[in-house]
C-alpha cells in the first residue's frame, strides 16, 4: 500500500499565522464553549491561560494544521508545554497579547507577564469583541444573501429612506417621489401639457425606523444542560446583533440583561465571557429591567429580543428574597412574569421571543406573550436562532412608505 501524504496550507508555516487567523479558529472556545460543567455550572468560571493554550493546540490538531515531526514529539512527551508545538502555542499566545486581542490579568501579586502557560485569567479586549461580533454576523448571515448563487458574505443592509423600486399611482398624502418615465409615459397620449394628478407615479420607499432594543439572555442552569450548549450561540447571536447594529444602524441601542434568579444588565465587554449558573428562570425580573432600561430611550420603537429554552420559575419578591418553583408554571409566577408582559405592551415595546425548547407549557406561555405585545414567537434551535435574530430584526425596522 502507498504511503499517504498529508498536505496543510499552513505546514511548516505556523510562524506565519496571524492573530486574526487564531481568533476565528478559537472563537467558540473564547466565548466560553465547554469551559463549564453542565452538571455543576459556575457563572464566575473563566478560561485562563490553560484552556488558551489547549484551544490553540485543540484548532491546530482539527484543522491537521501541527507537522508530523511535531506531532510525533507531543504524542510521546510527558509535557506537551515543552516541546515544539508547545513552544509555537506560546508564541501565538503572545501574539494575541501584543496585537491587542487578549489581556492577561494580574495575579494578587501584580503578575501577568507577556506570554506562557499557566492558571492566570485573561480578558477579551474591546478589539477581540469587534472581531467575535463580526465574525459571528459574517457566519450566521452568510447563507442569506440576495441570490442563490455568488458569494455573499453578508445580507445587503442599509439605512434611512432608501428606494424599493416599485411604484404606485398618486394619492392625495404621498410624498411625491415621482417615477418621471412613467408619468411621462401616461400624459404623452393628450400631450404633456395636459398632465393630471391621474397620471402621476410615484417610486414607494422603505423607511427604516431608529430603534431600541433590549437582549434578554437566559443562563439559567438548562441552557447548558441536556447534551448541548445552547448560551454559546446566545452569545454569538448578540455580539453579532451588536455589531450589525454599530456599523449598519449607528442611530440605534442596544443593551443586554441576564435573566436567572434574577436579573443584571451586562456590558457588551463582558458579555461573551459570561457563563450558566445553577439558576431558575426569573423572566418577571428580566423583562422589568428589560423596561426600565427602554424607558430612558427617545426611538421610533422599542423593543424586547427575548432568547431562552425555560418557562418561568423564579420571582423576586417585594422585600428582595427569590422565590422558585420549578415543577410546571406556578400560577404565582406565570400570573407576575404576564403583569410585565402586559406593562410591556401599555409602553408600546413589542416582545418577540425566540424559544431554544418544545414544551407544551412553554409553547402557550411564549404564545400568549406574543399575542398580548403584538410580537412574534420563533422556535429554534441554538444552530439556526441566529439567523431567525437578525433577519427578524432587520426587517422589524423596515416599513413600506409612500
Amino acid at each position: 500500500m502507498p504511503k499517504l501524504t498529508r498536505y496543510s496550507k499552513f505546514e511548516n508555516e505556523l510562524d506565519s499565522l496571524e492573530s486574526a487567523d487564531i481568533m476565528q479558529m478559537i472563537q467558540e472556545a473564547l466565548l466560553g464553549n465547554n469551559v463549564n460543567n453542565p452538571y455543576d455550572p459556575d457563572p464566575d468560571a473563566r478560561p485562563d491561560m490553560d484552556d488558551l493554550f489547549n484551544a490553540i493546540l485543540e484548532a491546530l490538531a482539527e484543522r491537521n494544521m501541527i507537522p508530523d515531526d511535531m506531532l510525533a514529539e507531543a504524542m510521546n512527551a510527558d509535557n506537551i508545554e515543552d516541546t515544539k508545538i508547545g513552544e509555537q502555542i506560546r508564541k501565538m499566545m503572545e501574539r494575541l497579547q501584543q496585537d491587542g486581542f487578549i489581556r492577561r490579568e494580574m495575579d494578587e501579586n501584580g503578575q501577568g507577564g507577556t506570554g506562557g502557560v499557566g492558571d492566570s485569567k485573561f480578558q477579551l479586549t474591546d478589539k477581540s469583541i469587534d472581531f467575535l461580533g463580526y465574525k459571528s454576523l459574517r457566519d450566521l448571515m452568510g447563507g442569506l444573501g440576495r441570490s442563490s448563487s455568488g458569494n455573499h458574505d453578508t445580507r445587503e443592509y442599509s439605512s434611512g429612506v432608501e428606494q424599493t423600486g416599485e411604484t404606485k399611482k398618486y394619492e392625495f398624502g404621498d410624498t411625491l417621489s415621482l417615477d418621471t418615465t412613467a408619468t411621462l409615459s401616461n400624459a404623452l397620449p393628450r400631450g404633456i401639457e395636459n398632465i393630471t394628478e391621474d397620471d402621476l407615479v410615484i417610486r414607494q420607499s422603505e423607511y427604516y425606523s431608529s430603534a431600541a432594543t433590549v437582549v434578554m439572555l437566559d443562563c439559567s442552569h438548562s441552557m447548558i444542560l441536556y447534551g448541548e450548549d445552547r448560551f454559546t450561540p446566545a452569545k454569538q447571536v448578540a455580539l453579532a446583533l451588536a455589531h450589525l447594529i454599530r456599523t449598519q444602524y449607528s442611530g440605534d441601542s442596544l443593551k443586554f440583561v441576564l435573566f436567572h434568579d434574577s436579573a443584571e444588565e451586562v456590558p457588551l465587554s463582558k458579555l461573551a465571557q459570561m457563563q450558566v449558573g445553577p439558576y431558575h428562570t426569573n423572566t418577571a425580573g428580566g423583562l422589568r429591567l428589560a423596561q426600565q432600561l427602554l424607558k430612558r430611550e427617545n426611538k421610533d420603537m422599542k423593543q424586547i429580543i427575548m432568547i431562552t429554552d425555560g418557562k418561568p420559575s423564579a420571582l423576586t419578591l417585594p422585600d428582595g428574597r427569590i422565590y422558585k418553583n420549578a415543577y410546571g408554571l406556578d400560577p404565582y409566577v406565570l400570573g407576575q412574569t404576564l403583569r410585565e408582559v402586559a406593562q410591556c405592551r401599555r409602553s408600546g415595546i413589542q416582545i418577540n421571543t425566540f424559544m431554544l425548547a418544545r414544551d407544551p407549557e412553554l409553547v402557550g406561555f411564549v404564545k400568549r406573550v406574543s399575542e398580548m405585545t403584538r410580537g412574534k414567537a420563533y422556535f429554534t434551535t441554538p444552530y439556526n436562532i441566529g439567523q431567525y435574530v437578525l433577519m427578524d430584526f432587520v426587517s422589524n425596522k423596515t416599513k413600506v412608505v409612500n
